[in-house]
């Protein structure tokens, strides 16, 4: 499973960073970054946390 950010929505508010901290960084401009892209199955809990957590919808998963 891959991370999909879409950047439209996004608005680095920083959600999906405390929920996986392992795969999402905001750094000192408060842009979001991508860690793990592919998500290893130690981190899809935490992933999944943050997906739904995020205001904007603008995080999901993709098969590819």
């Amino acid at each position: 499973m891959k991370i999909v950010v879409d950047w439209d929505r996004c608005e680095a508010n920083g959600v999906c960073v405390r929920a996986a901290p392992e795969s999402f960084h905001l750094d000192d401009k408060d842009q979001l970054h991508v860690l793990t892209e592919t998500v290893p199955p130690e981190l899809r809990a935490k992933v999944d946390k943050a997906i739904l957590g995020c205001p904007k919808q603008a995080l999901s998963l993709s098969e590819d």
